[in-house]
């Protein structure tokens, strides 16, 4: 097998996983199940965010996990050590041997990165034998569920930002070194412009940003002093902090430097606005730029903004043209978790023979769906209609009922275009899927929200996308979840 580009970790992370994927694969092997063939599919169940849309991310590192998965000897020694209940080992020798000389032979089809989802359409598709297939649960659930959080919510914070240069600035307060880099990986794809973190810059070729913080003009005896010595070690890279001690005052100081290094080669790229009623602010910094000619210097602002925050301050007539976001970007403050779930909804008996599989619940949105599950998006005049989850084995019926609400139906017909959203990622465990850039991801990203109605972007009551089972679909779930309950 292809080794993966994990340019993050030296080193297999098989043991990235919870125990019971472990103890289900003992299981299944030791019941002679292990090669049975089983279907999973990733899905989620909630709006994030209360909103109308989210963004896929995450398949990248995915299969580089993928291509370097392996139980090396220090995984095998450290199982070994477990024991149950009765202080005995909890696996057997054999199987721990199984697991070392194990090659992961899966089909995983997936959703590309930057495209648009929505609740309980398959993002993630596993077909292979029920052992592997398994043990895979937990860290595809990791890196997908926050990753495409993340990447939904820089996407929201872009929409809110008409246009204007958004900076991912959140690595210290993210959670943990791979909660930082995961982040600012994902951020970018939602439509960050760049990050302040440097090593995520170097790792995915994201651009980075950043000039000083306040301890910089701390450090010197007065403002002044501090903006014309970094303008002296920085005269390309200046983008002045001016609320340490009083923001306009901070702004005239700033035109001061710039003016002390008149007969330089020198560049003002803006001010910073990090504390203080920003809009107000921003109102005023801007009338002084202005008036003393400095029309092209930015004004950039920070300090736990969000979506909202930025939506409001452009509604009041805020001057900011560079929106530096962190905390609650990469932290994902409002929704700490997409509920992302990874279901069987089929298994091959030995004889061939394929049997749906279905989870049944009193909470309707708990019943899971059945089969060889592919997702259908339909669009007309350069906007997205309608999305229909099927069977693959079947052709699609266009009279779709939407996944929660029976009464409500529809019917794809007329002129209408379409494409398949699950494509081959891995054959029988071999990569098969060319990977694009990252700049490339956070294109599409951006086409595919101008592909959704206005009305489905808005941060609050957006209009719901329509995601229907189609005809086929509808009656087997239907079907099953009857006889389900006359057992």
């Amino acid at each position: 097998m292809k080794k993966g580009e994990n340019l993050i970790y030296k080193e297999s992370l098989a043991l990235f996983t919870d125990l019971y994927e472990l103890t289900m694969a003992y299981g299944y092997w030791k019941m002679g199940m292990h090669d049975q063939e089983a279907i999973f599919y990733l899905s989620f169940r909630k709006w994030p965010f209360k909103g109308g849309f989210a963004i896929a991310a995450g398949l990248k590192p995915l299969i580089d996990y993928i291509l370097d998965f392996d139980f090396t000897e220090s995984d095998i020694s450290y199982l070994s050590s477990l024991k149950d209940n009765a202080n005995q080992p909890l696996f057997e020798t054999a199987f721990l041997k199984y697991l070392s000389e194990m090659e992961l032979k899966c089909d995983i089809d997936a959703v590309e990165e930057g495209t648009l989802v929505f609740p309980y359409e398959p993002i993630i598709r596993v077909r292979g034998p029920i052992l592997q297939a398994q043990i895979l649960e937990s860290v595809i659930l990791n890196i997908i569920n926050f990753q495409t959080l993340i990447a939904t919510k820089s996407a929201r914070v872009s929409l809110a930002a008409s246009g204007d240069q958004v900076v991912e600035f959140g690595m210290r307060r993210a959670q943990g070194i791979d909660g930082a880099i995961s982040a600012s990986r994902a951020s970018f794809i939602g439509g960050c412009e760049s990050t302040s973190h440097v090593l995520a810059g170097k790792l995915f070729d994201i651009p980075v940003r950043g000039t000083m913080a306040h301890s910089w003009v701390m450090a010197f005896d007065d403002e002044l002093k501090a903006f014309m010595s970094f303008a002296e070690v920085m005269p390309h890279n200046c983008i002045f902090l001016i609320d340490t001690y009083d923001s306009l005052e901070g702004t005239r100081n700033a035109i001061k430097a710039v003016r002390g290094m008149a007969k330089k080669d020198f560049s003002l790229l803006g001010v910073r606005l990090d504390s203080g009623d920003l809009t107000h602010l921003s109102v005023e910094v801007r009338k002084i730029l202005d008036q003393e000619g400095y029309t092209d210097a930015k004004i950039m602002a920070s300090n736990e903004l969000d979506e909202y925050l930025i939506g409001d301050m452009k509604n009041q007539g805020s001057k900011v043209t560079i929106w530096g976001v962190g905390t609650n970007l990469v932290t994902s403050k409002d929704q700490s978790a997409l509920d992302g779930v990874y279901k069987l909804s089929g298994i091959q008996e030995k004889g061939g023979k394929w049997v749906d599989r279905i989870k049944i619940s009193e909470q309707t949105a708990k019943v899971t769906l059945p089969g060889h599950l592919q997702v259908r998006r339909f669009y007309k005049d350069g906007k997205y209609v309608a999305d229909a989850i099927y069977d693959e084995r079947e052709e699609l019926d266009p009279h779709l009922t939407k996944v929660l609400d029976e009464n409500d139906k529809r019917e794809i017909s007329g002129n209408i275009e379409s494409k398949d959203l699950l494509i081959p990622i891995f054959q029988k465990g071999e990569l098969v899927y060319k990977f694009p850039h990252l700049k490339e991801i956070q294109k599409r990203a951006k086409e595919e929200l101008t592909m959704l109605d206005t009305r489905m972007k808005r941060f609050i009551n957006p209009e719901p996308y329509f995601v229907g089972l189609d005809k086929n679909l509808y009656a087997k779930r239907k079907s099953l979840i009857e006889s389900m309950r006359q057992k």
